[in-house]
């Protein structure tokens, strides 16, 4: 068997043609076969397929590029959860813009990694001139705002309470209890103490209970309020300018997940809800939800790029002081991470290719129809609305009905392949989520989606009342 071909260089791009075309005929392939959001047959089923494909993982001769491709590719697909079916709304799980995926095709081409400038010239000035601009959105009057690219919101908030420890040592954190399950790893990951938690009885931080908490720890040790834009149950935003302002009062640092609301920022219709933003040591955002990455996309800002020195490292290999000196740029203060792809590149061409007034038409394409789908479940009498959306996730359940029968309702249609909803407990009841992120989600889609479910109630109700 001849040497594979390698990616990069000038014969490359030759030598990817055909294997590109194999893979784009295996993804439309598989999705054929699928014909849905998502496999039907439940997890014995889907498994059972894969290792077929599969078998053996590690041939003792190999089946050559194009019939690789073309099962396990094929195969994956048709077992895939498609974000791109208006019928997967379930999770902050985007589909991603045919733009952004080509250019991380380019980025695992020529495979730069961020961890020292000789491997990655200019994929390093890209990273540095994007993570600066997007800085900048958040903190528009500060004079050296920056950020760096992580995995997602998840490794963005670890890194936002390190920072704070670094500056203040074992920081108390303070957070509601309708805050991301990371920030209280990230306590524990770091030994921090763990969390404090307020009530957040509307799906927002109880104000009242927050500045009661501020005013018992007062001194005690230093306090780092994590407030929420954009939760991951309801959507909802806390009142972040009053929050800002409690901190201020009681010498207090704030920082904000906004990983689901931050891109709202780039709105003029939506902007004002996450109005606050720029009052926060650090910023996590998450472009591979609102922004419609492949991920992963994820961002921590701060308001001046010295917040981020405490992550300096050293290693001479990568970062020999001299060469510091000579000019060449120091990436290894820029993650905890080693390694690391240059995921800015595929931020930055959707930046290019759409503008503001593009992604902004994104955000309201999306916010709308989560409106509309609220509005068709209040025109619906068998099924109760939670709440109007406040970004694009929508909260409902069918009238009457106790929590098994809901939860049976969202497993059917996931084991059946015909919706993917998501699941959500919140003022004593459980209900079915549906997070809304694909702008080409039509009103027919989301009538579509309530038909199922009312459908499946009542046939789940009458086979029920036959036992």
């Amino acid at each position: 068997m001849p040497t594979p071909p390698l990616a990069g260089s000038t014969t490359g791009p030759a030598a990817l043609r055909p294997l590109i075309d194999t893979v784009l005929t295996a993804l439309q392939e598989g999705a054929r076969r699928r014909n849905g959001p998502l496999p039907a047959g439940g997890p014995d089923t889907v498994t059972t397929r894969m290792r077929t494909a599969l078998d053996p993982v590690i041939p003792e001769h190999g089946t050559g590029p194009h019939h690789a491709l073309a099962t396990l590719i094929s195969a994956l697909t048709e077992g895939a959860a498609d974000p791109a079916d208006p019928l997967c709304a379930a999770h902050l799980h985007t589909p991603p813009l045919a733009l952004a995926t080509a250019a991380d095709l380019a980025a695992s081409a020529l495979n730069p990694s961020m961890d020292s400038w000789d491997q990655a010239p200019a994929a390093s000035a890209l990273e540095a001139d994007t993570t600066a601009a997007l800085a900048a959105e958040i903190y528009p009057h500060h004079t050296h705002p920056d950020a760096l690219v992580t995995t997602g919101g998840t490794e963005a908030n670890q890194l936002a309470l390190l920072l704070a420890r670094e500056r203040h040592g074992p920081v108390q954190t303070i957070c509601g209890t309708n805050a991301h399950h990371s920030l209280t790893r990230a306590a524990w990951l770091l030994g921090l103490p763990a969390p404090l938690t307020v009530p957040a009885p509307h799906g927002t931080i109880d104000l009242t209970a927050l500045g009661d908490t501020l005013t018992r720890h007062q001194g005690q040790a230093p306090l780092l309020v994590t407030a929420t834009a954009g939760t991951t149950d309801t959507g909802q935003i806390d009142p972040l300018t009053a929050i800002a302002d409690l901190c201020d009062t009681h010498g207090a640092e704030l920082h904000i997940d906004a990983a689901y609301g931050g891109p709202l920022l780039l709105s003029p219709t939506h902007r004002h809800k996450v109005n606050g933003l720029d009052r926060a040591h650090s910023v996590t955002l998450d472009l591979h939800k609102l922004g419609w990455q492949p991920a992963s996309a994820g961002i921590l800002a701060v308001p001046d790029h010295h917040h981020l020195d405490a992550l300096h490292h050293q290693a001479p290999y990568l970062n020999a002081d001299d060469d510091t000196r000579a000019g060449l740029p120091d990436l290894l203060g820029r993650s905890l991470r080693t390694t690391r792809r240059p995921d800015a590149l595929k931020i930055a061409v959707t930046l290019q290719a759409l503008g503001r007034t593009g992604l902004a038409d994104l955000i309201d394409r999306t916010c709308a129809a989560a409106h509309h789908l609220a509005d068709l479940i209040t025109k619906t009498p068998t099924l109760d609305l939670y709440d109007q959306p406040t970004i694009t996730t929508v909260l409902f359940r069918p009238t009457g009905t106790d929590d098994h029968t809901v939860a049976t309702i969202r497993r059917t249609l996931l084991t059946r392949g015909h919706a993917v909803l998501g699941r959500t407990r919140t003022h004593g009841h459980l209900w079915l989520k549906a997070t809304l992120l694909n702008p080409h989600t039509t009103p027919d889609d989301l009538q579509k989606l309530l038909d199922l479910v009312t459908r499946l109630t009542t046939e789940l109700t009458e086979s029920s009342t036959h036992r």
